[in-house]
């Protein structure tokens, strides 16, 4: 995943799969009782609150009935933004409670460590909460049983599904339907996080003795390389170290290696958590004085201070450039070893430095 950078100015915030699934699945079960599809629809958040949802479909067929939702996720650029998410809902038996399916674009998950069991549809727990309450909530209004099997679907989920880390966390055929609070805040990038979280979920599940979170796609393949690791070890961890890090600290695993290019892993060595771009870029001043400790001549020194980025600084420094980049590595693991602490001591920690074009310039570590 590239992430995207944040336009200026106030932003709309958007509602998740999961809220307008909860809204679709409500709608579809009242009108199982009633005959009418209630629209616009109202559902309760997690946290409190209400929202509306306009309905994009509406159809009652063979003793099934169908609504559906277009996903609006405000200004935050998801790739689910614009979706259709339908609800199918047919009645149950009294007792049988709320039967999830996956239908057409969501996914079924078939690893293990993901908080829904392997053969499950990809519908997270609060979700499923949400749908469960709204129906029991309109079964309550009309004096039935809330018995229901509830079948989401989200068209060309499958494609959409492919911009995402559903096929690395073992997620099959389509999307997962989230939501922890109903509400999609623009570039929070909780996505992200959620998805590095899941993976190493996933890698412990599975007894993974090493996983690698590397900044970019060039420094990924690199690593995979360089140790022969498989798919479900990488964590795409893009900028989020920080995040990575603390999850790790009470999620460990017996050896980690951080991977990336030197002019993001230069921030992670002066205690830079969040690598973007966007939060600053590597001190020439730091470089120069990895520089200086690795003899490199005083007038080159001052060369590299003037530099414009990590990569013109290595270039100058051409014959210095991989102490320079081993020192970097060394001083992003002791940054990255402060975020760890004690589990610090559970996780054999190293970080490996690739230039563009993914050749090993660097590694502290195991």
């Amino acid at each position: 995943m590239d992430e995207p950078r944040k336009p200026p100015g106030p932003l709309r915030t958007g509602f998740t799969t999961g809220a307008c699934a909860t809204a679709a699945a409500k709608a579809a079960f009242e009108a199982l009782l009633t005959g009418r599809f209630p629209d616009p629809v109202m559902i309760a958040l997690p946290r409190g609150g209400e929202a509306r949802f306009a309905l994009a479909e509406q159809r009652i067929e063979n003793a099934v009935a169908h609504a559906a939702v277009v996903k609006d996720a405000g200004d935050d650029p998801d790739v689910t933004h614009g979706a259709l998410v339908r609800a199918s809902v047919r009645r149950l038996p009294a007792g049988a409670g709320v039967v999830f399916r996956a239908g057409e674009g969501v996914g079924t998950v078939t690893l293990p460590g993901l908080p829904v069991p392997v053969g499950e549809p990809a519908i997270n727990p609060v979700p499923r909460r949400m749908i469960a309450e709204a129906i029991a909530g309109v079964a309550t209004n009309h004096g039935v049983s809330p018995g229901a099997e509830v079948t989401i679907a989200i068209p060309n989920g499958a494609r959409l599904a492919e911009r995402t880390m559903n096929p690395r966390l073992g997620i099959v055929g389509g999307l997962s339907i989230l939501g922890t609070t109903g509400i999609v805040v623009p570039y929070s990038c909780a996505a992200w996080i959620h998805s590095i979280e899941r993976g190493i979920d996933v890698a412990r599940a599975l007894g993974l003795g090493h996983i690698a979170g590397a900044t970019g796609r060039t420094s990924e393949a690199a690593v995979q390389r360089l140790f022969d690791l498989p798919e479900s070890a990488l964590i795409d961890m893009g900028d989020f170290v920080g995040g990575m890090l603390k999850y790790l600290r009470r999620h460990p695993v017996p050896r980690v290696t951080i991977a990336g290019g030197a002019g993001k892993l230069a921030k992670l060595a002066t205690g830079q958590l969040d690598l973007h771009s966007k939060r600053g870029q590597a001190d020439p001043a730091f470089l120069a004085a990895l520089a200086a400790e690795a003899g490199t001549a005083p007038s080159l020194c001052a060369l590299i201070k003037g530099a414009r980025s990590v990569a013109q600084a290595l270039n100058l420094a051409e014959d210095a450039a991989p102490t320079i980049a081993t020192r970097i590595a060394e001083r992003a693991r002791l940054t990255a070893l402060g975020v760890l602490t004690q589990a610090g001591e559970r996780i054999a920690l190293d970080v490996v430095v690739f230039d563009r074009d993914g050749r090993l310039i660097g590694r502290a570590g195991s």
